[in-house]
């Protein structure tokens, strides 16, 4: 893929994952995770220029794909290594799989995270099954905690991307695929730390040789893309897509995507909550942002896909409920639905009505109005009006600051990014 793709291969010397890993995989989890569907969806297709297939991974039990590289990995597991345990370091849909799938083989789980971890997250895991320590104030302490207690108590660790059971499992995502529809000609992968892109290009370039693999980052977190591309962006920040925002991509998994992925693009956090909201207006259906990685990708590099029959894969369904608010909320703002107005206005009786007759004109519905008349830069007698409202589109709230403007009022429109 990329000028240093033979240094990334030749660096790393792992056993080579293959087909039969994945189809043996396959055998192993069959009828112990659910076997997701993956449908046309015609608004989006008519949206993005080409043929959008969804996998519908955010319907698993625990709400994401990494079930099936927990439980593939937990079946290799000998009768000693079951009895002793299992422990991961995760913070995410990792944690919740191999508790779920652990406490169901009767396999005692450990989960290190963080102390920063939400509450919601610890719980969900212990619900499970999962025996949550809470360890260090980053993911990297967490990690090391983890790994110390491997040794210490001779348990087994769970990867949760870097290591060939766990990879194999998350490829049957693609197994699926194409067995459902067997002419997608183009696959688009969520990378992180590489499991599910390792696993599911494996696959699809077995069964189908042609296959386009495009990778995917969040443009805060591309530490593969830095890897395989040899740029330097810098990493870090609160990304919606935290299921991908890994710091330190896998050895295991580079050494395969080095060779394995025909392009790799980078989505923003716009594009990305656009996304989101896209597929559940359109979809019905609830994805984290990762989730939604693929379809951002699509609608962010068109030129890619267009024409083509292209297969995604919604990896997740965990996300916070408020936070997919604030998502949705801010999606009809960018829409044009919703705006935030601010007018100078004369602290005078009367001043606020008239402005008030101007939305009622152009029919724009008020929701809220924020007065301010003290942490103002303007003379004591005037003050600022904030005001939320929605309407119809985004010409018709610019057809209202147009005629607001034309009456002498100063109006500046609230903008995101």
């Amino acid at each position: 893929m990329t000028q240093n793709s033979n240094d990334l291969a030749t660096a790393v010397e792992p056993a080579r994952l293959t087909i039969d890993d994945v189809r043996a995989a396959a055998g192993r989890i069959a009828g112990k995770v659910v076997r997701t569907t993956t449908e046309h969806s015609r608004t989006l297709s008519k949206i993005c220029g080409c043929e959008i297939w969804l996998k519908f991974e955010n319907l698993q039990f625990t709400a994401a794909y990494k079930e099936r590289g927990a439980l593939n990995a937990l079946l290799h597991l000998t009768q000693e290594q079951r009895a002793r345990g299992v422990i991961a370091a995760s913070a995410g849909n990792h944690a919740q799989g191999l508790s779920y799938h652990g406490t169901r083989l009767g396999v005692p789980v450990t989960i290190v995270m963080p102390k920063p971890t939400p509450t919601v997250k610890v719980m969900q895991t212990e619900s499970v099954g999962g025996k949550v320590v809470l360890e260090g104030e980053t993911f990297d302490e967490a990690y090391a905690y983890a790994r110390a207690m491997e040794k210490q108590l001779g348990l087994t660790f769970v990867h949760p991307f870097d290591e060939a059971a766990v990879a194999a499992g998350q490829g049957t995502v693609a197994l699926e695929m194409l067995e459902d529809v067997p002419e997608l000609d183009m696959l688009v992968l969520p990378v992180g730390g590489g499991g599910l892109s390792t696993g599911m290009g494996t696959a699809a370039r077995a069964i189908r040789p042609d296959i386009g693999l495009i990778g995917v980052e969040a443009e805060l977190y591309p530490s593969m893309y830095n890897l395989l591309k040899g740029t330097s962006y810098p990493i870090g920040g609160d990304t919606l897509a935290e299921g991908i925002a890994v710091k330190e991509p896998g050895q295991y998994t580079s050494a395969h995507l080095a060779d394995l992925l025909d392009d790799f693009v980078l989505v923003s956090e716009s594009a990305l909550e656009h996304a989101l909201a896209l597929l559940l207006n359109i979809e019905k259906t609830v994805v984290e942002g990762a989730g939604a990685a693929g379809l951002a990708a699509v609608l962010s590099h068109p030129h890619l896909f267009a024409g083509r029959k292209v297969g995604i894969v919604l990896s997740g369904g965990n996300i916070d409920q408020r936070l997919l608010a604030n998502v949705l909320l801010r999606d009809l703002a960018r829409s044009g639905r919703l705006a935030r107005l601010r007018l100078t206005l004369q602290d005078r009786p009367g001043a606020l009505f008239k402005v008030v007759e101007e939305f009622n004109q152009h029919q724009v519905n008020i929701i809220e109005v924020y007065h301010q008349r003290i942490f103002t830069h303007l003379p004591a007698k005037g003050l600022t009006a904030d005001i939320e409202c929605e309407a119809r589109d985004g010409e018709q709230i610019d057809a209202l600051v147009k005629a607001l403007r034309a009456k002498g009022y100063e109006v500046v429109q609230a903008e995101l990014n």
